[in-house]
């Protein structure tokens, strides 16, 4: 009985944590439709963050690839003055890579709504 209220604790705490991380995301990070993003991104630091193999099979045209696991260690390379558009497969990397960013400073932050696999614009392969 003990180990169904420690089991319960914690899908509570789980799903706090998820609720929380939401709409800190929300708060500062602005989804944009393909069309938004299509018209913001080129005067921005497009950023996609998936990894090195997924960005090699198709990325958007002009996007930089500093993928979310290797993020930490790169921030010197993106400004913090100028937009930031990022994007990844779906929306849930991108959504950390922001977190992440906001936290050192970077305030103009955007995403790709539905992430890349929702993307009909001009893609690169490697």
């Amino acid at each position: 009985m003990e180990s169904l209220y420690v089991l319960i604790i914690v899908l509570a705490a789980i799903i706090l944590y998820s609720v929380f991380t939401y709409f800190r995301q929300k708060k500062i990070l602005k989804t944009l439709t393909e069309e938004e993003f299509k018209a913001g991104y080129r005067k921005a630091q497009l950023i996609d963050v998936r990894e090195q193999k997924e960005y090699d099979g198709g990325h958007i045209l002009g996007a930089r690839n500093i993928p979310l696991s290797q993020l930490k260690m790169r921030l010197g390379e993106i400004r913090a003055d100028k937009p930031v558009y990022i994007y990844c497969q779906n929306g849930m990397r991108s959504g950390r890579a922001a977190q992440l960013l906001h936290k050192k400073g970077v305030k103009d932050l955007y995403q790709l709504q539905g992430g890349f696999k929702k993307w009909t614009g001009k893609i690169k392969r490697k």
